[in-house]
């Protein structure tokens, strides 16, 4: 008897996909995906065009729908993750979106953040959200309202919202948040999962101005529209909107019992589930709900991700379709750099010298020896010594937060490259480092938890260990990473603190 058919949808910063899996087996019954443009500019302009984002959808769509011919008719539910921490402003009632989409690593606010942070007591943003700083969304709409005509953006009858909620509301023309993207605006109590106004009306808001939360992992009838854009009968049930991370955990929740899933894509983010006692102290955590049962979810985003390696195979390779065959054939012949050489990834966060531009990103141990091959190496090298770092007590420090891993799932387009899974599979040693598939979709299937566990699951297989020397190398890599760690710390001292804490 043939089965149902569900239809998963992955928003993410640089790509959408749409899957259609089968409901009962989990089968892969196709993807397609598309790259989305983004508009960006030295000043850190970071934008896309909500135009693109409805025509990528409606050309996905109808390409999976060619394929799976008669099938698509048993299109049974639908599944949406996205982005968080993007920012539109649209009308209410029509979901129009009046500006451009500004995405989360916009970096044009940010200089708005401290004087918001100093009107509360420091205290106050670790007991709302478990992080030290506001949430940047307040941040963003504080720009807004200072660009010419922006006042205008915030009268009633118009909504704040991300990607998530944009195409939620296109799909069920319903208004729904995950609560990753509610920390991300900084309007979400994360201790008591809720909503407030306190902080928005730090901007001269209140919660009337962005969507309500989502449920749980309630549904929505496809509505009209939704049902136009699909080509899909109006009334199927529609899950979400999730944040990509949900998405990813919940893709890799088969995998083992108490997975570590690391998402390895524009940043590069751990994802892990803990009971709320054992929510870790250090560290940049979003917490909320877990969505697999009891406990939090902690999502914990470092400082460095594919813009670092993107900008490492562009500068020291080149540009082209033959550049990341290039690179990979680098590290064939030799895996990692000189020791002599170091490399702090931070190519995304502030400048620790000078806040005002971007980029922390450096080498130390240059010499005229140097070659662009070794330098690509340690870039390589720096992005894995980083996570271990960043990951290090969730992994092995502490009891209780040991007891929250058993194995690390490797998800993201950095996950399909043989010297990252070479390297992490090393330094995390002795836990089981697995890879998931690099076809696929792993944020649309999780989407789907809603459906059938089966359906939101992915394929895995197991990243072997390098030799024992290898290991002993990375080792003492992380060792050296460390300590140049510290001497920053301590040369640079409160300029550091984002980078280093």
């Amino acid at each position: 008897m043939p089965q149902d058919v569900l239809l998963g949808i992955d928003l993410g910063t640089t790509a959408l996909k749409v899957a259609a899996v089968g409901a009962s087996n989990g089968r892969l019954l196709g993807v397609a995906s598309a790259t989305l443009p983004v508009d960006s500019a030295p000043d850190g302009t970071r934008e896309q065009r909500l135009a693109d984002v409805d025509a990528a959808l409606a050309r996905l769509s109808g390409a999976l729908r060619r394929k799976l011919g008669k099938d698509w008719q048993r299109v049974a539910g639908v599944g949406l993750a996205a982005q968080g921490g993007s920012a539109i402003i649209a009308d209410a009632a029509t979901g129009e979106a009046l500006t451009p989409m500004q995405l989360w690593n916009d970096s044009r606010p940010l200089g708005l953040l401290p004087a918001i942070a100093a009107l509360k007591p420091a205290p106050y943003w670790r007991r709302l959200s478990y992080l030290s700083d506001p949430g940047a969304g307040l941040a963003r709409i504080a720009w807004l309202r200072r660009r010419r005509g922006g006042e205008r953006l915030f009268r009633k009858g118009n909504i704040y919202v991300g990607a998530g909620e944009y195409v939620y509301f296109k799909l069920t023309g319903q208004w729904r948040q995950d609560a990753g993207n509610a920390l991300q605006i900084g309007c979400y109590d994360a201790r008591r999962g809720e909503l407030v106004d306190e902080p928005l009306s730090l901007v001269g808001l209140d919660r009337s101005f962005v969507a309500p939360m989502r449920q749980g992992h309630q549904t929505h009838p496809l509505g009209a529209a939704g049902a136009r854009l699909l080509h899909l009968p109006p009334g199927l049930p529609v899950a979400g909107p999730y944040i990509d991370q949900e998405g990813g955990y919940l893709s890799a929740a088969a995998a083992s019992s108490r997975p570590l899933q690391l998402s390895l894509g524009t940043a590069w983010v751990g994802n892990f589930v803990c009971p709320h006692q054992a929510v870790p102290r250090d560290g940049f955590n979003l917490v909320l709900p877990s969505p697999a049962g009891s406990g939090a979810m902690v999502i914990r985003v470092m400082h460095a991700g594919a813009i670092t390696w993107d900008w490492a195979v562009r500068t020291c390779v080149g540009s082209g379709r033959g550049a990341m065959s290039a690179a990979e054939a680098i590290f064939r012949r030799r895996l990692l750099a000189p020791p002599a050489l170091t490399a702090m990834p931070w190519l995304t966060a502030p400048n620790a010298i000078d806040r005002a531009a971007a980029g922390s990103g450096g080498l130390v141990g240059i010499s005229p020896h140097t070659s662009s091959d070794d330098m690509l190496r340690a870039m390589a090298e720096g992005l894995c010594y980083e996570l271990a770092r960043v990951f290090e007590s969730v992994l092995w420090h502490g009891r209780s937060a040991r007891a929250a891993i058993d194995a690390v799932v490797l998800t993201g387009g950095a996950a399909n490259g043989w010297q990252f899974r070479q390297m992490l599979a090393g330094l995390l040693a002795p836990l089981p480092v697995l890879q998931v598939g690099a076809d696929e979709p792993a944020a649309a299937r999780g989407a789907l938890w809603a459906f059938s566990r089966k359906a939101a699951a992915v394929a895995v297989r197991p990243c072997p260990p390098p030799p024992v020397a290898v290991r002993r190398a990375l080792g003492e890599g992380l060792h050296r990473y460390r300590r140049l760690c510290e001497v920053l710390s301590k040369g640079l001292g409160p300029a550091a603190a984002d980078l280093l804490t």
